[in-house]
């Protein structure tokens, strides 16, 4: 007898749910170091109807690596932080070589 698998009214468990995950980012910028702080919002909906909602938040400094953040948080970082400066290559781009006032030593 080849009957489906119901229990209870549920239906087979290996039918699609309907369950979909999406996150929302939310930034702030803290002062007077632009300190980035990101609350990140995990939303479970089912069927299009928010059933839960987690936060994990998560905070960079300057100087910090961004690289596996979200990309709202490396654009903000990109725009708010210099570009690190090698101190061994620390030189003025615009300075030309062999520009420098030579004077004689006698």
């Amino acid at each position: 007898m080849n009957r489906p698998h119901i229990i209870d009214g549920l239906p087979n468990p290996g039918t699609k749910s309907g369950l979909t995950e999406r996150f929302e980012y939310k930034l702030e910028i803290i002062p007077p170091n632009s300190v980035i702080q990101c609350r990140r919002a995990d939303i479970v909906e089912k069927d299009g109807v928010e059933i839960a909602r987690g936060y994990f938040r998560t905070t960079y400094v300057p100087g910090d690596d961004v690289s596996a953040a979200c990309p709202e948080v490396q654009k903000v970082a990109a725009a708010l932080w210099p570009a690190p400066i090698d101190p061994e290559f620390a030189v003025d781009p615009g300075a030309e070589a062999g520009t420098m006032d030579e004077t004689t030593v006698e």
